[in-house]
């Protein structure tokens, strides 16, 4: 068996990490890194770029709304246009970095913004295509589901499906609101358990209790949820423990 472990990272504010990097790149196989739309910054691209080749992660963009006062978790209706120019304006960051970009997975609001409204994800796919287009080699988008998954396919990319490890789910396969109960997990035997199963059976518990089916080939870890660094020690613990080999898929 084989999974993907990814992270949402470089995601420095004003010059202060929300996470520990250092700590996270040296357990996950994949980094989601901020790339100035919801945070990050020259500096913190390149950091991320030095550990991901230190570490032998791969690196995958991260864009987001360009909102840094709300962290990009503010749904917006952007004109397709604009969002395009601006998500492609954060791939370009990334890419003049140093990155080697093996995937883009989109931030926050827009990312779940992306699974229901065919604008934003034909937006942000364009973008994706735009880079893709310029790098010879088609790059995999990461999500869940929906609106995206589908201009993924009609533009000729990749669409990885991923799962998430600390953050509760509906019945309805979505993910429960940040502002309500049960929306984020930080008990790292928990969050072990959960990824276990997930490789294992592909399921899911919701916040009411049901099992849910998700198959996904990347599991993801938020590197500023609480205990991020020990859960994402106890997940490669459980997933070693059941030997999962864990490694990007890109």
């Amino acid at each position: 068996m084989r999974v993907d472990l990814n992270a949402d990272l470089g995601e420095t504010v004003d010059g202060v990490p929300t996470a520990d990097d250092e700590a996270m790149f040296a357990v996950i196989s994949s980094a989601n890194v901020a790339c100035g739309g919801h945070a990050g910054d020259a500096a913190s691209m390149r950091a991320s770029v030095e550990r991901a080749a230190r570490f032998g992660v791969a690196v995958g963009a991260h864009p987001s709304y360009v909102d840094r006062a709300n962290f990009g978790r503010i749904r917006r209706d952007p004109d397709p246009a604009e969002l395009r120019a601006g998500v492609s304006g954060q791939l370009g960051a990334l890419a003049a970095a140093g990155a080697d970009l093996r995937y883009v997975k989109p931030h926050g609001a827009l990312y779940h913004a992306v699974t229901v409204e065919q604008r934003q994800a034909e937006a942000v796919v364009a973008a994706v295509a735009d880079l893709s287009a310029r790098l010879g080699r088609a790059l995999p988008v990461l999500g869940m589901p929906g609106a995206i998954a589908e201009a993924a396919a009609s533009a000729n990319l990749p669409f990885v499906h991923e799962a998430f490890l600390d953050r509760g789910y509906t019945r309805a396969g979505g993910l429960v609101p940040r502002d309500r109960p049960g929306a984020l997990i930080d008990d790292p035997a928990v969050v072990a358990e959960r990824a276990a199963r997930l490789v294992r059976d592909g399921l899911v518990e919701t916040v009411d209790g049901t099992m849910l089916e998700v198959r996904a080939a990347s599991l993801c870890l938020h590197g500023d949820t609480p205990a991020a660094v020990a859960m994402a020690r106890a997940v490669r613990s459980a997933l070693d423990d059941a030997s999962v080999e864990v490694r990007a898929p890109w």
